[in-house]
């Protein structure tokens, strides 16, 4: 082949085709550079990005299916949902200004307890915003980015009815908080009757700090509508379409206690105010959107007997804490140009 013909094929050489998750990145860099400007994300923030286009495609996925059973169930068309769960009702500025500051921040939605996104419908601009609520593990890392007096580590346990529990607080003849703890029978420890958190400086033990729950305090943690599918209870059983009784769910009681006090633990880091950039800013501002949205929903849920739950999501506050169980595996992006539900970047 002379050197002309080599060039000519070279030139005619068909582009890379990217795939969705690398079209949802380089859309998300260009919506957020349109806004505040140039930015630069690295190699590791953009694979962060691709997981946040692939779990959201599932979450949404999930949604619409769950939309258009309700929808079927719903008798009363005034109750029914019309926006569809898709890529073109999504507020998508504020979503690529969102992904980039999680991103920035090392949060991955593929990995355990990290986060979660839960879509939510906003009134205003009738498309559907992004909540994203962090799991402890999100919370730990929050903490170690921006924590003003960031402990070397963190214990949290359950206390059981036949455990030995002594705490040692500080005071005028013990300068060092601490605690002593017994597993007297490993193989049958009781029941739950509470927990702490231990905050250990290693190099200034005069700053550790015990916290203690008791059941109560545990349970009052608990999310308004959480799942009895973890946190065990009694459901209603459906036959053939009608209710006949109600079934009682063991659940994963005792990881959602304990994930209850690493939330608590990790929420208790001191924000460094000299550490807070915009990326924890737009945190706070999503945390607070969110928020007002639940507040919406739940006048809403006053006003009306008939609701469609927009959540979507499995709730954060809903996910077990074992981390002993396989790591979630990520859905192959499916989605092809040209297909009718595919996002269209």
């Amino acid at each position: 082949m002379t050197e002309q013909n080599a060039t000519t094929a070279v030139t005619k050489a068909a582009p890379k085709k990217l795939n969705a998750s690398e079209r949802f990145t380089a859309m998300v860099m260009k919506e957020f550079s349109s806004g505040v400007g140039e930015i630069q994300l690295t190699d590791f923030q953009k694979r962060l990005a691709r997981n946040y286009f692939i779990v959201l495609d599932a979450t949404l996925k999930t949604a619409e299916a769950k939309r258009i059973v309700k929808n079927e169930k719903t008798t009363n068309e005034k109750y029914k949902e019309t926006l569809s769960f898709s890529w073109e009702n999504i507020n998508m500025e504020i979503l690529a200004r969102n992904v980039v500051s999680y991103a920035r921040i090392g949060l991955d939605p593929a990995q355990k307890n990290h986060i979660n996104m839960i879509p939510y419908k906003n009134n205003t601009t009738k498309k559907y915003d992004i909540g994203f609520i962090e799991g402890y593990r999100g919370l730990e890392l929050k903490g170690k980015k921006y924590g003003l007096d960031i402990p070397d580590s963190v214990i949290v346990e359950l206390v059981f009815s036949k455990d030995v529990f002594k705490p040692i607080k500080k005071s005028a003849s013990n300068k060092i908080e601490s605690y002593e703890f017994e597993i007297t029978s490993p193989f049958d420890r009781g029941e739950i009757v509470g927990g702490f958190y231990y905050h250990i400086f290693s190099g200034n033990p005069e700053h550790n700090k015990l916290v203690i729950f008791n059941l109560h305090d545990i349970e009052k943690r608990k999310p308004q509508y959480a799942s009895v599918e973890f946190w065990g209870g009694e459901k209603d059983k459906w036959e053939n379409g009608k209710k006949v009784g109600t079934e009682k769910v063991e659940g994963w009681y005792e990881q959602m206690c304990h994930k209850t006090i690493s939330r608590a633990a990790y929420s208790d880091i001191t924000i460094d105010s000299q550490k807070i950039d915009d990326d924890y800013m737009r945190l706070k501002q999503n945390e607070i959107a969110f928020a007002e949205a639940e507040l919406a929903e739940e006048v809403d849920k006053e006003m009306c007997s008939e609701t469609i739950d927009v959540s979507g999501a499995v709730d954060v506050e809903s996910q077990p804490v074992n981390d002993s169980g396989p790591e979630p595996e990520l859905q192959s992006e499916n989605t092809q140009d040209g297909s009718q539900n595919g996002p269209k970047f």
